[in-house]
This record gives C-alpha cells, structure tokens and sequence, in this order.
C-alpha cells in the first residue's frame, strides 16, 4: 500500500498508544508532508514538559520519529501546494491539515498513483473521503 501518513498515526504508533493502526505494517511507501517532522518533533517536546518525559524518553521517541522521517517521501511545502491549502475543499478543514491534504492531492497528481491516507484525525479524515481518497483510521 501506498499511504500518506498524518502525525496521528506516527505519533500513536510511537507512543504505543491503543487503537493505532495495524495497517501501518502494510505499508510499502509512505509519503507525507515535511510537516510531519514539526508536529510529531514538538509534540514530543511539549509532553516532555506536561507529562513529563525523561530525558531517555524523549531521546527514544524521537529517533523513532527519524527513523519514520528517513522511511518516508516527504512533500515539500512549495507554492503549489500553498495555493492548494488555501482553496476552499468540500468539507471543514484547519490549516494544518489543509497542507496535509493539499500536499496528499498533489503528490497524487504528479504521480499518478492511488494513495490510500492514515490519520486519526476525524476531520482530515471526512475531508480526504470527499476529495477521493480511501482513508483508514478514523
């Protein structure tokens, strides 16, 4: 499977937390927008404060973040795909994930390929239905 991978799942997945994704082994090729790195990177680094977590603990999640980093095409935000996020879509959708989802239309597009999108977000999730995409995790 093709998927493009929102920071829900990666950040689930790193932390163990139930109900993540067992279809994230399946994946063959993930792709995502560089906003991956920003979200999962300061999630972490905001748990550390409230939580908190170790100084071990942080230094685990985040190689494990790199780890997702380096096995995954990430999606530059370039002017395209600004443009695209600021395009009204048939659903509500935050900014944030407006570049999630404009980076998933894009790459979709220049590639050709079927992209199937992993998140736990509800509302990126209904947005990337009504776009076309096959959504797993919410």
């Amino acid at each position: 499977m093709i998927a493009y991978l929102d920071s829900s799942v990666v950040l689930r997945t790193i932390f163990g937390e139930p109900g993540r994704l067992a279809e994230i082994k399946d994946v063959e090729h993930a792709v995502s927008s560089e906003l991956l790195k920003v979200e999962c990177l300061r999630t972490i680094d905001r748990l550390r404060i409230q939580v908190p977590l170790s100084d071990k603990d942080v230094a685990f999640r985040n190689e494990a973040v790199f780890q997702v980093l380096r096995a995954t095409e990430l999606v530059l935000l370039s002017p395209p795909i600004l443009d695209r996020a600021s395009q009204p879509f048939p659903t509500t959708v935050r900014t944030l994930d407006a570049l999630h989802l404009a980076s998933a239309l894009l790459w979709r597009q220049g590639e050709g390929k079927d992209l199937t999108v992993l998140t736990h977000d509800r509302e990126l999730g209904l947005a990337a239905r009504a776009v076309g995409f096959q959504v797993l995790g919410c």
